[in-house]
């Protein structure tokens, strides 16, 4: 049977920014088979179309004329498993924290550094998601996707995904190309604990954990995140807004001269070196900063957040602002990490 259609359906709920935004057609599915059926509906129409997740990693500016589909697949399986490695099928729509927390009980250890980042499962290739020193694309074997011009189901390997920071082939070529309906994931039955990231080994020293668990280093992230970045149940954010810039060696060194402080990561490219946007931000004066019905996170300057009221628009001038002194005052270019719609 198809999925019901509701028409001009308000998207406020189904994204983390809260804004209000209305879509021309909307449908659940939660399967392949259905998802399938949906497609040839709209294929019909020849009408636009936008897949959500959790919605976490988007802004709506205005009024979607189309359809947008959200993706329910659920279901954890087990493909394999040995000594040392297991394989695990995931649905695309599972929410992915819970998924996180599900391994992390399990004692499969890779995606601990990972709790409490929110969206689904799905989406989590598409960003190759990363945080606390560890990239989703280090545990990820293979994403299985759903051709949307005519059905047809591909399985991509982690090399056909081309991975980057916060990016990977569905977010360039094949970007509204394919719906990913579930992702394969390699993780280990001995923990590879990774504390040496941002404030965890110092949350755990504070605990007095000698030896972390994978529980105890996802505790961790979970409280670093909690005393750092809003609830988006409780005012509207997508999390970071923008990427974590990379500038050269010398640049860098030329930055350090005039700010002693700055903090640094080794960038992804050999020469690069890799400075926290949060960091940039709050130096140029904006953190906690209100903009009309918008602003400046005043925990993480990493973070805009819609008071209640703003538009999608709103959104957008801060940003362009903030854009605007970070360059003046560093000649450094921020890029946007959010989808804009």
């Amino acid at each position: 049977m198809l999925p019901v259609f509701e028409f001009q359906k308000d998207l406020k709920k189904y994204n983390t920014f809260s804004i209000s935004a209305n879509a021309k057609s909307f449908a659940v599915f939660k399967s392949e088979k259905e998802l399938t059926l949906l497609l040839q509906e709209i294929h019909k129409n020849n009408d636009p179309l936008l897949v959500l997740g959790g919605g976490s990693n988007i802004l709506f500016t205005d009024n979607f004329s189309g359809t947008v589909l959200k993706n329910e697949i659920s279901g954890i399986q087990i493909l394999s498993e040995n000594e040392h490695d297991i394989l695990i099928k995931c649905g695309a729509g599972e929410v992915w924290h819970k998924f996180v927390i599900y391994c992390v009980n399990k004692g499969w250890s890779g995606l601990e550094n990972l709790s409490l980042i929110p969206g689904t499962v799905g989406a989590s290739p598409i960003q190759n998601i990363g945080a606390y020193g560890v990239e989703v694309k280090d545990t990820i074997e293979s994403v299985e996707a759903i051709n949307i011009a005519d059905s047809t189901k591909k399985r991509f390997t982690a090399e056909e995904c081309a991975f980057g920071y916060r990016d990977s082939v569905f977010k360039k070529e094949l970007k509204s190309k394919y719906i990913i309906t579930h992702v394969v994931f390699r993780l280990k039955k001995h923990a590879a604990i990774n504390t040496s990231y941002g404030a965890i080994q110092q949350v755990l020293n504070e605990k007095g954990i000698e030896h972390p668990s994978l529980k105890d280093v996802s505790d961790a992230v979970i409280q670093i995140r909690k005393s750092k970045l809003p609830d988006p149940a409780k005012i509207g954010n997508a999390g970071s807004f923008f990427k974590n810039p990379e500038i050269s060696e010398k640049q860098f060194s030329a930055l350090k001269q005039n700010h002693p402080d700055v903090v640094s990561y080794p960038g992804l490219k050999t020469g690069m070196i890799k400075i926290p946007a949060g960091w940039l931000i709050e130096k140029s004066g904006w953190k906690g900063k209100v903009w009309g019905n918008a602003g400046v996170h005043s925990m993480q300057a990493l973070v805009l957040v819609n008071y209640g009221k703003a538009t999608g628009k709103d959104i957008i001038d801060l940003s362009v602002e903030i854009k605007k002194s970070v360059k003046e005052q560093f000649d450094i270019d921020l890029e946007t990490e959010v989808n804009i719609i």
